[in-house]
């Protein structure tokens, strides 16, 4: 309450000084005591100093709210007095500070420097040490208004970034139903095929059996002739029975079974059935490709565009509307691939065609993606690069290469272990140069262009194969 007055209100109009048992006028004027008395003794006239009310002639009451306010203002102003005393003074030796501790950070005075506590440490006149904190923590508060303008920025794209998150979602749900609708479409076709296939053998069988319940139907019906002969050959005269005996002997040996003709007739169900879901993912090997390395297109820069696959990029001078995110590469049209790689051998072949600006090889996980660096080994860069009609490889400095004919694609192959990075033309298998070093960090599959025609990262082939115990 007290701080919230002005001082002027708590100001004798007299004596210009903080009220001292402060009287209260009929006209809400208010003056000391001692300095009304004052006034009117050497004015010898009972009126307001200020609007020359006249004052009855009774002595005026004293003001208590003002005076405790008063004096509340004096009891403070005697402590803040006080604390800027301890605040200046040590208050183990009483003596004035007019040193700072460098390694404790604090202000002392002469006897602290040469106490234990303080013994050979380094020391700073106050006026000096004032100049160094104040620098210090303005570079302090000018960093930190950098972070604050950083988060700022942050908050202000986080819009564009859900809707981006959004758009991706929706983008990668339509790709994901498009690759499965083309693997319905395979199964669909080949369930079609096999399905024509049984009612085929179904009506063959049929048919062919048909055909057979009317070669039996004939057979019996000879059968039941010979029969009949037989038994009337027998009901004959011993002499015609012998005359005949030979025919009729010959006729009944000629008669065959028709069940010898019954083998073979059922749907060969083991055709159809055996290994079949095994047969199929066989056959799918037609329609499925594997990419060894595939794109991560959170890193890739804003002129890139990348296919659905994401195994093939190329430049575009339109740049994309895509979020400011950390991965990305935000000064040139750089990509990594998605798979890290560690321990092992890896190896990929890019299809380079057309393209006449590129650089492919690997990059350390911790390279900067918001600073422009030069693709090199001590940047982290292991590269090969193809521009104005030459090939380099990135060292320090950049080793031309001749190459004999310019090759369509290139094989990248690593061997993280052995500390290798090769680089070889892929149809004779030529190499085209390696690299050498010992890898620490994690390294990801690195690309860069700016031709809009594509590079791309070529399938491998799938084989399905049945290890035998």
């Amino acid at each position: 309450m007290i701080m919230s007055l002005p001082e002027e209100d708590l100001t004798c109009a007299i004596c210009c000084d903080i009220f001292t048992d402060p009287v209260l006028l009929s006209c809400s004027h208010s003056f000391c005591r001692s300095c009304l008395k004052c006034c009117w003794d050497t004015s010898g006239l009972r009126e307001c100093p200020v609007c020359r009310k006249r004052a009855p002639k009774s002595s005026p009451p004293s003001n208590l709210a003002l005076k405790n306010l008063c004096e509340a203002l004096i009891q403070a102003r005697i402590q803040s007095s006080v604390l800027v005393e301890e605040m200046i003074n040590c208050s183990l030796h009483g003596e004035r500070f007019k040193l700072f501790c460098l390694v404790d950070k604090q202000p002392i005075c002469v006897v602290c420097q040469s106490s234990k506590m303080h013994k050979n440490h380094d020391c700073s006149p106050i006026d000096e040490a004032v100049l160094d904190c104040k620098d210090e923590l303005t570079s302090s508060l000018k960093s930190l208004r950098d972070k604050l303008d950083s988060l700022k920025r942050i908050r202000s794209s986080s819009a564009d970034m859900l809707s981006h998150i959004k758009s991706q979602a929706l983008e990668t749900q339509k790709l994901i139903k498009n690759q499965f609708e083309q693997l319905h479409q395979v199964l669909y076709h080949e369930e079609s095929a096999r399905l024509a296939a049984v009612r085929k053998e179904e009506e063959e069988k049929i048919s062919e059996m048909k055909d057979k319940v009317k070669e039996l139907s004939a057979e019996m019906l000879s059968l039941a002739e010979t029969i009949t002969v037989l038994e009337e050959e027998l009901k004959e005269d011993d002499m015609v029975l012998l005359t005949n005996f030979r025919a009729t002997q010959e006729r009944g040996n000629s008669m065959q079974l028709g069940s010898e003709y019954m083998s073979g007739v059922l749907i060969d169900v083991t055709n159809h059935l055996c290994n079949l879901k095994y047969r199929i993912w066989e056959k799918m090997q037609d329609h499925v490709e594997y990419t060894p390395v595939t794109l991560d297109p959170n890193t890739a820069h804003p002129c890139l565009i990348l296919s659905d696959d994401l195994a093939s990029l190329r430049y575009t001078s339109q740049p994309n509307c895509c979020p400011d995110n950390p991965e990305r590469f935000h000064m040139s049209a750089e990509a990594v691939g998605m798979t890290a790689l560690g321990s092992g051998s890896h190896h990929w072949i890019v299809e380079t065609g057309s393209n006449q600006d590129w650089l492919l090889g690997v990059a350390s996980s911790s390279v900067p993606r918001n600073a422009e660096v030069s693709a090199r080994p001590e940047n982290g860069f292991w590269t090969l690069c193809f521009r104005d009609g030459e090939f380099r490889a990135m060292t320090s400095p950049p080793t031309p290469l001749t190459v004999s004919g310019k090759p369509d694609q290139v094989k990248v192959q690593l061997d993280y272990d052995k500390g290798t990075l090769s680089f070889f033309d892929p149809v004779d298998d030529t190499l085209l140069y390696a690299f050498t070093h010992t890898f620490t960090e994690t390294l990801l599959p690195y690309f860069y262009t700016q031709s809009n025609h594509p590079l791309r990262i070529l399938p491998e082939n799938v084989f399905v194969t049945v290890l035998h115990k």
